[in-house]
This record gives structure tokens, sequence and C-alpha cells, in this order.
């Protein structure tokens, strides 16, 4: 009887840290998608529009999707865009000219 006992307490346990794990996994993905929020950006587009540097701190990065720049190339925009950090990447969903 006590091995019984035993048996289903260890089984309750591993249940639960099982089902622990896999809801962890989950709030990280959660929170990877909340970084990935468009947000507005105003700077200027290189003239070969590859790059974007931001008005706010001078910093320079690399634009993933060059074709949504074209036309704008050395002109002063606001993006909406996601901003990817960790590579200095930033992806554009739209522009438009900056206020002077």
């Amino acid at each position: 009887m006590k091995t019984l006992v035993t048996i289903c307490f260890v089984l309750a346990l591993l249940t639960f840290s099982v089902a622990s794990a896999q809801d962890n996994m989950q709030n990280d993905h959660m929170k990877a998608d909340a970084s990935k929020k468009a947000v507005d950006v105003t700077g200027k587009v290189s003239d070969d529009g590859k790059t974007f540097v931001s008005e706010s701190d001078s910093k320079t990065w690399a634009i993933t999707n060059p074709d949504s720049v074209k036309g704008h190339e050395g002109h002063h925009v606001t993006l909406k865009a996601h901003l990817d950090p960790d590579k200095s990447e930033v992806h554009i969903i739209s522009l438009k000219m900056a206020k002077e």
C-alpha cells in the first residue's frame, strides 16, 4: 500500500513539473511577441537606402526591406517599424515624410 501511494505521489510531481515547464515556454514566446510591436522612429534614410540613422540617438540601423524606402533615399522620414536592437536591424512597415 505504501508503494502505491509513493508511486502516485511521484507521478503527480512529474506531471506538475512537465505542465509547469510547458507554461514557462509559452510565456517566453509571448514576451518575444510583445517585443515585436511596431514603433515610430524619426530619422534619415541613407543615400543608398540600405541604412537608417535615428534622430533621437544617432544609432544606425540596417534596413531589412530596402524596397520600402525606394524614392525616399536621403530624406528625413518617420518610420513605423519593428526594431531588432540585437542585430541593429529595422523592418519598415510604413514611412512618411517627417516634418522639418
